[in-house]
């Protein structure tokens, strides 16, 4: 893999500072973590306070696992051992209680409707914060060096993700490049098969083992195409079909799976490698807007004076 972002080996020293919070990093591995392991997880996710203030023989004691396992756990986040874990939560904690918000995203059933409204939003500006803060920028500008050298452009999504394959597909083609979004499997593997080197695939997945995404982005790869992969989980299956890899920092819960909050992230992503390739061709998106903005302009409405409206001409 030539690069990728939001890496979970990276740790966070005992004052905090890190490429990412503990919290973001471990969820980002949860799936990949064993069953003993992942409910040490959960307790660290749930109350990070008690964990810091636990000895291992307690945390392994009411996770039902072993010392070991706690161990092990540690290494997996990249921390020395159990007094670096405890060291570093009580740290983010600290930073918490000196003015961070801290809104809990879970929604209850008990919870009114302004209680919602107050997690939805809080969720999902951090899923934004989160995934831009956290962002590898070095692996993010070698994908904007490939599209922009790209002599045709695939962009893989299903379900959801395939709004936000669509969303970057649009951007690009407005700017002259040749960019292609497709969520039916059939016509992304048959895409895929003709791509050459040179030319660039996206394969857009949350969980990051949405098979039709994967086989997608592995035909692409074997054709010989650069390869990128979005997706909130940096140890997923299509990590191994991507050179590169950009990661999101979504939080789901319980009535949030496949929620805006993962879009959002996601869209964060693509205007982050639209902008990018804009920049770099500057001349040719300014003249590529200009003609599509003139090109749509008469089918816009135009108040006229009495405040009603009338189609441009």
């Amino acid at each position: 893999m030539s690069g990728a972002a939001n890496v979970d080996a990276t740790p966070s020293t005992p004052d905090g500072q890190g490429s990412a919070s503990l919290a973001v990093r471990l969820r980002a591995i949860l799936p990949s973590l064993s069953r003993s392991e992942r409910r040490v997880a959960q307790e660290v996710l749930e109350d990070p306070r008690a964990v810091a203030a636990s000895t291992i023989s307690e945390l392994a004691q009411k996770c039902g696992t072993s010392e070991t396992t706690v161990i092990r756990f540690c290494r997996t986040l990249g921390l020395s051992g159990y007094p670096q874990l405890r060291l570093t939560l009580a740290s983010e904690s600290g930073r918490a209680d000196n003015g961070v918000r801290v809104v809990g995203s879970d929604i209850g059933p008990g919870d009114d409707l302004a209680a919602i409204v107050e997690k939805i939003a809080f969720a999902d500006a951090r899923a934004v914060e989160e995934t831009a803060s956290h962002l590898d920028v070095a692996t993010l500008q070698a994908v904007v060096d490939a599209l922009v050298a790209a002599g045709r452009i695939d962009v893989y999504g299903v379900g959801a993700s395939a709004f936000v394959a669509m969303d970057l597909q649009q951007k690009l083609h407005r700017i002259g490049r040749i960019a292609f979004a497709w969520s039916d499997t059939h016509i992304a593997l048959t895409s895929a098969a003709l791509l050459q080197p040179g030319d660039v695939a996206i394969g857009i997945s949350h969980t990051g083992v949405t098979s039709d995404t994967i086989d997608a982005l592995a035909q692409a790869r074997r054709s010989g195409a650069t390869t990128v992969a979005l997706t909130n989980f940096p140890r997923s299956p299509i990590v191994e079909v991507a050179d590169y890899v950009l990661t999101t920092a979504v939080r789901e819960t319980t009535f949030r799976s496949g929620a805006m909050a993962s879009r959002l992230a996601q869209l964060t992503l693509v205007d982050f490698m639209f902008v990018g390739v804009a920049q770099q061709t500057t001349a040719e998106t300014r003249a590529a807007l200009e003609a599509t903005l003139a090109a749509v302009s008469g089918h816009r409405l135009k108040p006229d004076r009495g405040g009603s409206t009338k189609r441009r001409r």
